[in-house]
């Protein structure tokens, strides 16, 4: 028993002696645990991060190589060239009608604006007027274009802040959009519907009321998105003040679009230098406050609205008559024809095979393209293929200014900084 207690009070003495404080050493400082070493010297190294290319918010094959300072973006390099398909170069080596083709793969969101600027290009060094009918068909599918990109970005920013559901929402009516291409081209995502002269053929029976249909929904899901993602606190604390681009530093960066007119900029080629019809249609510019994310999305949310507004007015006035121009060296005879003519047979060979002369000359032509200002710089030496196809694509140069949105931000807002842009790799890597 003796031998029990002792083991008991063994497990619970000090093995070391303990001064209690009394009046005197409680007043006693106690010595620093480094007292006997000296202050050593820290080096503080900003990490470097790859962001991409095999990445979920990277938009494709965007390499961002990230200097931080904890979580803090302190500078911001984006290498490019990793999607690289030359076709600048290899559109010089095609007739005018098959270069049309590449410029479906550029910004693959928004095919048809891509071929409408090459189209107009061509036909100004050509000196030649497409029909009426034709300028109403392409300005059509030209707002409709820009309603499936907005609703592509405004869901892809959402689901890089972490909101799955609207993307599902707007998907669904760009599907119905596709569906819309598929019907009038056979094709659903790279149409080739435009074409030097016009467009390829005519919109089949009973499209435009399914299209007023489509469009009229429109407003609708866009409230619904609304209701979810704009005014949730969560949304607002990830995109209101972030990435804010100044109306002076927009301008000086080059930016166009969205992201000009989110800076507070009112240009619009559309307003400014209007072409095909779009002198004829009502609509409003839509302008920022602060140049941030938020107002970025809101902008885009609003042009889908006004884009629905162009569609209906241009059904309501689509006017009868040819959709190309009667120029049989430029555009292709009608199968009927052919069936009974010998010189269509002719016309429609040396068409596809040898293309059609283009006038010696030099041009620049520029669209309102959902992502900015879209230019072909087109030069003719007199041949039937471009001397020189220079593309102005609006991704590229916006993904210039990233390094400037993101400093001092968090890498978690350097990627919906990165959303807001809108870039498609396929035209930032022409």
């Amino acid at each position: 028993m003796l031998r029990k207690l002792l083991d008991f009070r063994r497990c619970f003495s000090f093995h070391r002696p303990v001064m209690y404080p009394d009046e005197t050493t409680s007043r006693w400082k106690v010595p620093p645990l480094n007292q006997n070493r000296g202050h050593k010297e820290q080096v503080v190294k900003n990490m470097r991060v790859n962001f991409g290319p095999a990445h979920p918010a990277a938009h494709g094959c965007l390499r961002m190589i990230t200097y931080l300072d904890g979580e803090i973006v302190k500078r911001l390099d984006p290498h490019i060239g990793l999607l690289h398909r030359g076709t600048e170069k290899l559109i010089e080596y095609k007739t005018y009608m098959q270069a049309v083709p590449y410029f479906d793969r550029l910004d693959y969101i928004s095919v048809l604006c891509n071929e409408h600027a090459f189209c107009l290009a061509a036909e100004k060094l050509l000196n030649i007027q497409v029909p009426r009918r034709a300028k109403f068909v392409r300005t059509l599918f030209s707002e409709l274009t820009r309603i499936m990109n907005h609703l592509a970005a405004t869901s892809f920013l959402a689901l890089d802040v972490g909101a799955i559901t609207p993307l599902f929402w707007l998907f669904e009516e760009r599907e119905k959009c596709y569906e819309i291409c598929e019907r009038v081209c056979g094709s659903r995502m790279h149409c080739g519907y435009f074409r030097i002269g016009g467009v390829s053929q005519d919109m089949p029976i009973g499209l435009m009321d399914d299209i007023y249909e489509l469009v009229a929904k429109i407003p609708e899901r866009l409230d619904e998105v609304e209701d979810v993602v704009t005014g949730n606190r969560l949304f607002k604390a990830r995109v209101e003040d972030i990435g804010i681009v100044s109306a002076h530093e927009a301008l000086n960066r080059g930016f166009s679009g969205p992201m000009l007119r989110a800076s507070g900029v009112k240009w619009d080629i559309r307003k400014a230098k209007p072409y095909e019809v779009y002198d004829e249609l009502e609509f409003d510019i839509v302008v920022g406050k602060k140049g941030d994310i938020y107002d970025r999305f809101l902008l885009r949310i609003e042009e889908m609205r006004q884009s629905a507004r162009m569609v209906h007015q241009l059904l309501e006035r689509m006017p009868e008559g040819e959709i190309k121009v009667d120029d049989k060296k430029i555009t292709p005879p009608k199968r009927a024809e052919m069936k009974t003519s010998m010189e269509g047979v002719i016309h429609h060979f040396k068409l596809f095979s040898k293309g059609f002369n283009v006038p010696p000359g030099s041009t620049y032509t520029s669209i309102e393209h959902p992502k900015g200002e879209f230019g072909v710089y087109l030069v003719s030496d007199g041949s039937s293929k471009p001397y020189r196809c220079k593309i102005r694509a609006p991704g590229f140069v916006h993904l210039g200014g990233i390094d400037y949105m993101c400093r001092n931000l968090y890498l978690a807002d350097a990627v919906a900084a990165l959303a807001t842009l809108d870039v498609v790799f396929g035209d930032v890597d022409r």
